[in-house]
């Protein structure tokens, strides 16, 4: 066994140039489709519960004066947030469904060519 020529044919594959398959090209596409519905979700979502968090924190007196004005507002602040979080799977199944129709016939090529031309 000659590992000169094994470990010289390893580093000529790493440095060639390859062709990209159907089925990677397919899978970045799909990755594009999935991809801004899902960092909007979890963006909002962590923002969200954030506020959701400062609310709760203003309405029980751990961060402010404490008192009545606090407490309300704490209460505004935390249903602002639970509101935030309640909408933002409706909002992402819609950005979903956008970029999915943006995407779609691309997709459905590609995977018609892999799949051999059969509908």
């Amino acid at each position: 066994m000659n590992t000169d020529r094994i470990y010289a044919e390893a580093i000529v594959n790493e440095y060639s140039k390859k062709s990209e398959s159907k089925v990677v090209a397919l899978r970045k596409l799909d990755r594009a489709a999935r991809m801004p519905s899902l960092i909007f979700a979890y963006t909002f979502g962590i923002v969200c519960a954030l506020v959701a968090g400062v609310g709760m924190c203003l309405s029980m007196g751990v961060i402010g004066a404490g008192g009545t004005l606090f407490f309300g507002l704490g209460i505004a602040v935390g249903t602002v947030g639970f509101v935030g979080m309640a909408v933002n799977f409706p909002i992402y199944k819609r950005i979903l469904q956008k970029s999915k129709n943006k995407y779609a016939d691309d997709i459905i090529r590609l995977a018609s060519e892999i799949a051999g031309g059969e509908d």
